[in-house]
Formats: C-alpha cells, sequence, structure tokens
C-alpha cells in the first residue's frame, strides 16, 4: 500500500492483492519504520456501520474506514477511486483510496507484478 500525503489530502493506493484481502478480510494495514523506533501505521477498513468514508490519526495510527458496501462495489467492478472528505479545525481532508495500476514504463527498483494492470497499456504514453 502506498501512501501520499499532500496538503490536506490523503491517497492511498492499492495493489490487487491489498483490493482483495479488503474485500475479504475487512482491512489492510502498512507502516513505515522511523530512527529511535517511531513507526507510522496506516491501515484501511472495510465498516459496516458507517455511511461514508472517514479518517481518523490516533496513536501514530492513520485509520480510513470505508463502508462495507462501497469496499464490496470497489472490489466487483472497474471502479478505481473511491473518495471523501470531512471537516477539519483548519478546513477539509479530503480522503482517496485507489486502485495502484502498474506504470506504463517500467521503473528500477519497483516492484509492480501485484498492481492492476493500466488502461493505457500499449498506448505508448508513459508515466
Amino acid at each position: 500500500m502506498k501512501l501520499r500525503i499532500r496538503g490536506s489530502s490523503l491517497r492511498l493506493r492499492l495493489s490487487q492483492g491489498e483490493v482483495r484481502t479488503l474485500a475479504e478480510r475487512g482491512e489492510v494495514e502498512d507502516a513505515i519504520a522511523f530512527p529511535g523506533g517511531a513507526r507510522l501505521a496506516y491501515r484501511v477498513s472495510a465498516d459496516g456501520k458507517i455511511t461514508d468514508i472517514s479518517v481518523s490519526y490516533i496513536d501514530n495510527l492513520i485509520h480510513v474506514r470505508i463502508p462495507e458496501a462501497l469496499v464490496a462495489q470497489w472490489y466487483g467492478t472497474d471502479l478505481v477511486t473511491l473518495s471523501g472528505s470531512q471537516p477539519t479545525v483548519s478546513g477539509e481532508l479530503r480522503v482517496m483510496v485507489e486502485k495502484d495500476f502498474a506504470c506504463l514504463a517500467p521503473r528500477e527498483g519497483e516492484d509492480e507484478s501485484d498492481n492492476f494492470p493500466h488502461p493505457k497499456t500499449g498506448s505508448g504514453e508513459t508515466c
């Protein structure tokens, strides 16, 4: 799972296996460890009790909750992006959870073997 934070937006990109795990087990999580023992974890989970995507940050965990029905729809279709927003003290936090596509041009050191096939493969375009 890839995490991108930019301004007031979060973007998480999930591989095919991660989308499948989310749909079948209800949760997928990853983390980054920092020198000195600090750790930032990020989790996406399916939640049958909510109707909108929500985000929380508690104890070094970014937790994105998505309605179960929306996860099932996303898993079973070509839908690429799930998005939502919620108010914050200083404005609005936007969140996007996306299927991670393989890049059109190979990149050294990147393992994209579990990424979704790019819809523009063979078009001559590059990332």
